[in-house]
Parts: structure tokens; sequence; C-alpha cells
């Protein structure tokens, strides 16, 4: 299991925010602005070797502050938010290692597969990670796209895993509705994702403490690698940021 840290940018600062809350025309129930730079924690990812991290632009405003990211560790961050086949190779040349998709690939409500076959000949499948965040509809969990707030018609099951595997190198998958929220992790969804994702996958959403991390470790099987936000002491929660980074690297 391995550790993913993020950078989530909100005009132009890094931010933990409550993931459901984002909307147009509304400030989000925010849970933490940082006074520190995106290059400062992206030089700190960098120190502790954490590889596969993700810049996430949540709106616009935020593209100054990803670059800035971005240059302090190239190659060795991905980022997300607002990517399309028009400008992936824009953010490649940045020095994103992977550009993070959602929305540019639906149309709709459905995956596009002329938007993403465009998407893949542009950055490659080994520099393309599918985002597939989702809520909880009628018992199953849908694709969210436009900032989590638009259902879209894909179900993230076993069928549409291995679908949509042959496209990208990884999936993230933020569980929206606990995201932020300290309350605990969607336990059913990581299951789900262990069980039928055959690429690696990433999770974030409601770890609050050690023993959230040994029940994603069990429940995904060592299988799912890690993202932790808001209960980071690095965004004003009590996690240990050191202890987390540890015990990630001997599970």
């Amino acid at each position: 299991m391995k550790f993913r840290p993020c950078i989530d940018l909100h005009n132009g600062q890094v931010k933990q925010i409550v993931g459901g809350s984002l909307a147009d025309g509304q400030e989000p129930e925010t849970n933490f602005i940082s006074e520190k730079s995106p290059a400062w924690f992206a030089e700190l990812y960098q120190s502790d070797g954490l590889t596969g991290g993700h810049v996430i632009k949540l709106g616009t405003g935020n593209d100054e502050a990803a670059r800035e990211a971005l240059a302090a560790w190239p190659g060795g961050l991905q980022v997300g938010g607002g990517i399309t086949a028009d400008n992936a190779g824009e953010w490649l040349e940045a020095g994103a290692a992977q550009v993070i998709v959602t929305s540019s690939i639906f149309k709709n409500g459905q995956v596009d597969g002329t938007r993403l076959s465009r998407l893949v000949a542009e950055a490659g499948r080994d520099r393309l990670v599918l985002d597939l965040s989702c809520r909880k509809k009628g018992g199953q969990y849908f694709v969210v796209t436009d900032r989590w707030q638009t259902f879209t018609e894909t179900v993230v099951d076993a069928e549409s895993l291995r679908q949509l595997s042959t496209s990208c190198c990884e999936f993230l998958v933020h569980g929206v509705d606990v995201e932020g929220k300290q309350q605990g992790m969607d336990e059913e969804l990581i299951e789900l994702l262990a069980a039928h994702s055959p690429i690696p996958c990433t999770y974030a959403g409601g770890v609050r403490s050690f023993d959230d991390l040994e029940k994603l470790n069990q429940a995904g099987g060592g299988r799912i690698d890690i993202t932790v936000g808001s209960a980071l002491d690095l965004f004003g929660g009590t996690l240990p940021y050191r202890d987390v980074v540890e015990y990630c690297r001997i599970h």
C-alpha cells in the first residue's frame, strides 16, 4: 500500500475542502488553508520519495499554482482538473508525470469513446490516469463530474473498471460522500475496487486514523493505495504526516 500525497488547489492556494460542497457561485466548505506554497509541498514529497501524488486544480485560477508544484518536482507528480486532449500535452511538458482526467471524457453522461481515444493518443496510456470519483445512488456508485456535482450514467463496477483499464495506467477514486469529513472511509467502495480493478488504484476519502489505514489495507488486500488529506497534521489535522509515510512504507 503506497501513500499518495496530495496538493489540492482552490483559488491558487493549497486547501482542504469538503468534496461535496464544491459548487458554482459559492465558496466551498473549507477545512484548511495552508500558508505554505505548492512548491513547498512538492519539495517535501520529493524528499520523502512519494511518487504518484496528485495536484488537483479545483476550479479556475489554479494553473499558475499547479505549474509551480510541477516545476518543483518535474516528473514526480500527477495533475488533474480541467485536463482535456487539447491541453494534456502542455501539462506533461510542464512536468506532470501523468495527467488525471474525468469530465472531458464524458458526453451526455456517458463515456465518449472518441474523446477517450483522443486523450490516449495525446498523452499515451501510461501517462493517463482516469479519475472515477463517485457518489452512491440507488445502491450503486456513479462517477461524478464537474467538481463532483454532476452524476454520469457510468457505474463503477467490474465491467466498467475492466473496460476503462485498457485506456489508462491507473485509477484515482475519491469517495465523494465522505471526502473531507474525517468521519470514516467508504469500505464498501474500497472492497469493490480491490476486487475488480485490474490496474493500480488510489482511494481517497474519510481516512482519519491509523485504524482506518489498517482497515483499508485489509479491505483492499494491500492492492489499494491511499491518499490522506484533511486528517493530516500538514493540513490542520491530528494524524502525523511522518508517521503515515512510515506506516505505508512497511505495509
